[in-house]
Parts: C-alpha cells; structure tokens; sequence
C-alpha cells in the first residue's frame, strides 16, 4: 500500500553555490510511504504525516543557509557557545558569517541541489517513522513558473520566528502591471535585476572592521569590496560580511511587504505621470503583498 502527500510543506532556504554565490531558494516538498496497515487499518494518520514530517523538514533545512561542506570553497568552525564561523571562498567573491548554529544546515555534500537535500532529510525523516512503514520517498520539486522570477537572500531581525535567520531565502515570481495591463517585459527587467541577490537593510549595515569574523575572514574582507550586516535577534547576534556586487541596499526592512512597496517606489518614476502601477511581489510560493501607486 501507497498513501501520498502533495504539497506537504515548502522549503524556503538558501545555498552557497560557487557559481553563483548564495541563491535563494523554494522548494516543494512531496511525500509517499509503503508498507503495512496499522491496526487503524491505515499507513500512518494523515495529520501525523502533516505534522510530524513537516516539523522535521521545517527543523532540519526550512529558513537556513545550506552548506555543502565537502566542497574546497566552504570553511566551517562550530565554537563551544553554540555559533559558527561560516567562510565562503568563492573565486569571484567570499561572503563570511558568524552566526547562532541554527542558522545553518550543514550537509555533506559538494554541493547542495535537490539530490543532496533530499538524502540529508531522507535519515532524519525514516528515523521517525514507525514500524509498519518499509518505504519512504521525498520528493523536492520547484513550482512551475511561466513568467519571471528571481532568487533572493535577507534576514528579518524583528521577526520573532526563524525569518530571523540572516541568509535564508526564496524563488519567487513577480507580477507588474502598468495601467491594468500585465507588463511581462518589465517583469524580466526586475527579475534580471534581483537574480540572486542578497537584500541588505541599510540600518544592519556596519564597517566590516567592527563584525566578529574568522581569522580567515579577517584577512580577506574590506569596506571597498563587502558591505558589512549585523543585528541582535531572539535566537543570537548575526554578522555577515558579503560581495557588494551580489547585494541591493533596501531602506527599510525587507519584509515582502516592503518590498513590493520598495519596487513600486523604484519603478514608478520611470513610467508616465499619470500611468497606474501594481506590484505583486511573491515570498516563495503562493504567498506575497501586493503595493499600488
């Protein structure tokens, strides 16, 4: 016998990839059990497939850097205080981190794709299953996007949950719409734009001299070339030293929110004075804010 789950949960989280830097990401997450039935003459209670393996899946990867640790550009240092020293050696530009352990989920792999996140959740997810079940497969998948989309990093220091976290992120669409009609070109202009970008609030930054980095880090981090981030969160102090290149400097947080307000605010001006503009700006899947000026 088969029970399946569609759609169980998303994964919202980002990677370090040496091609392209840290990529925010969404994943949808499927699953399917075989095995016998139980004396309920069932697999296992659905709402026992809801919220016992999505709260591993949201534990283990949902809103963390993922780190393939095997790879030669990755330096890790867990300290006895519960942070991490996180060094990212990329040929074109590092990115450094010292951070609460649970903002990370180090894998080990040589680099994280939908293979290597699928078998680190595979142990962690059949651990907690019981006896009667003899088969488990977990299935990440995208969301089919026809239009634009882009991938982006931040961390939201007010939150009071795991969005705290400094570098997790999302795959989201976006749709503009310029006097009632949907402007797809200008949709691909942002999404160009936004293509892996981390969004950095202008009142975390601080001179990279003052951030608690690595003495690797220290050696290779500069105002001329990193923008320096720090905030005091529920779950620890986050510090981050970035590329400038890989960045955009938001002025104000960057809640969804905020920042389908701070598109708008960008794009009205280059269209006619008396042009309508609404921003729907996407968080991952299915959720988002929409701003209308």
């Amino acid at each position: 016998m088969i029970l399946f789950v569609r759609d169980l949960t998303v994964i919202d989280a980002s990677y370090l990839c040496p091609q392209r830097g840290v990529v925010g990401e969404s994943w949808l997450v499927d699953i399917e059990l075989t095995g016998e039935l139980n004396e309920m003459s069932m697999l296992l209670d659905f709402s026992r497939v809801k919220k016992q393996i999505k709260t591993i899946i949201d534990a283990e990867v949902d809103h963390r850097l993922l780190v393939p640790t095997q790879a030669p550009e990755v330096v890790v240092e867990q300290k006895d205080d519960g942070y991490v020293y996180l060094d990212f050696l990329a040929e074109k530009q590092t990115m450094h981190l010292h951070c609460p352990e649970q903002a990370f989920a180090l894998i080990p792999a040589h680099q994280i794709d939908i293979q290597s996140v699928t078998d680190y959740l595979y142990g962690f997810i059949r651990n907690a299953l019981p006896e009667n079940i003899d088969g488990l497969t977990v299935t990440l998948r995208h969301e089919l996007i026809p239009t634009a989309s882009y991938h982006y990093t931040h961390g939201l220091k007010k939150h009071d949950g795991n969005c705290q976290r400094i570098t997790h992120g999302h795959r989201s669409m976006i749709e503009l719409w310029v006097n009632g009609v949907r402007d797809e070109a200008l949709e691909h202009q942002w999404a160009e734009r936004w293509q892996d970008i981390y969004l950095g609030s202008e009142e975390d930054l601080t001179p990279v001299s003052t951030l608690q980095l690595s003495d690797t880090a220290k050696e290779l981090v500069s105002d001329d070339v990193h923008y320096g981030f720090k905030y005091l969160a529920q779950q620890g102090l986050f510090q981050l030293a970035i590329a400038k290149a890989q960045c955009e400097l938001i002025d104000t947080d960057t809640t969804v929110e905020l920042l389908a307000d701070y598109i708008a605010r960008q794009l009205k001006p280059t269209l006619p004075d008396d042009a309508s503009l609404r921003v729907i700006a996407y968080e991952g899947v299915g959720k988002g804010a929409i701003a209308e000026l």
